[in-house]
């Protein structure tokens, strides 16, 4: 790797939010059959992918992303390259083009999946590794969760996650910094504004904007991470240390009880034993 151009941004942290993780579905007779190819003992279909919140690009700062399946698997090591997909993206409406690192396959079995990220080379950052459980089979943390995912017919087993990059060189840091614009807008053209950073907060409506770090105001299908879900995780969290804090407090009393009554009895063999 060719060193990168430029000093250091001193003093800046630069964050870029997403998401990875596994989707799995059953086969069944109706709307997830099992392919002639696929061997009978497959039981789900399954993906594993990494991508930006909001389905928003992120091939401008991650550019190859490798996944480490289970060696029984044929081809275990793949390898997407954001170059390969974009090319195959020329041409193709918004709604058709692939916005995410991923690989598809089926199988029976759970295991762990090794995710390593690859960044664009003007980044000089090493390249980080993550590791993922693929889940086939519904989970959570009650029963009630349990059948949620049960009855939606989709195991989904996401991870939300910021990128964060320590004091870019300069180079990177016009790349995260330039071409912030609305979902729907180009990103190129000419005229006034043309490669102008658009402030996130000029969002409307809650929207997030490409090349950003915004994240969507509320939760809504196939998008589970937003703000509404990070005040909920905060409400979870301090309802969870309210009711730490009346079991350290319950507890307290019990112990001042008990040391009350050993020390009673430690008296009462005291005044036996001098009568």
């Amino acid at each position: 790797m060719a060193p990168p151009a430029g000093k250091r941004v001193k003093g800046v942290q630069i964050y870029r939010p997403f998401i990875y993780g596994t989707t799995a579905r059953p086969f069944n007779d109706t709307d997830n059959i099992r392919p002639p190819s696929v061997p009978s003992d497959h039981t789900h279909s399954w993906q594993v992918f990494v991508k930006g919140v909001d389905d928003t690009d992120i091939f401008y700062w991650l550019r190859r992303v490798q996944f480490k399946l289970h060696e029984s698997i044929p081809n275990h090591l793949r390898t997407i390259d954001a170059e390969t997909i974009q090319k195959e993206n020329e041409g193709k409406p918004a709604a058709q083009r692939q916005k995410a690192f991923v690989v598809n396959e089926t199988g029976w079995g759970e295991f762990e999946i090794t995710i390593r990220l690859y960044y664009d080379s003007r980044s000089s950052e090493k390249p980080q590794t993550l590791y993922h459980h693929l889940r086939l089979h519904p989970y959570g943390r009650t029963e009630a969760e349990k059948e949620v995912m049960r009855n939606g017919g989709e195991v989904v087993a996401w991870v939300y996650e910021e990128q964060l990059f320590n004091e870019p060189f300069e180079d990177f840091y016009k790349v995260l910094t330039t071409g912030a614009r609305d979902r729907n807008a180009a990103s190129g053209g000419k005229g006034k504004g043309k490669g102008k950073q658009v402030p996130a907060s000029e969002g409307g409506g809650g929207d997030v904007k490409e090349r950003s770090a915004m994240i969507p105001l509320a939760n809504r299908p196939g998008q589970p991470f937003s703000r509404e879900t990070e005040q909920l995780e905060i409400k979870r969290l301090r309802e969870a240390e309210d009711k730490v804090e009346q079991m350290v407090q319950e507890l307290n009393k019990a112990l001042r009880a008990k040391e009350a009554e050993a020390a009673a009895l430690k008296q009462a063999a005291a005044a036996s034993a001098s009568a």
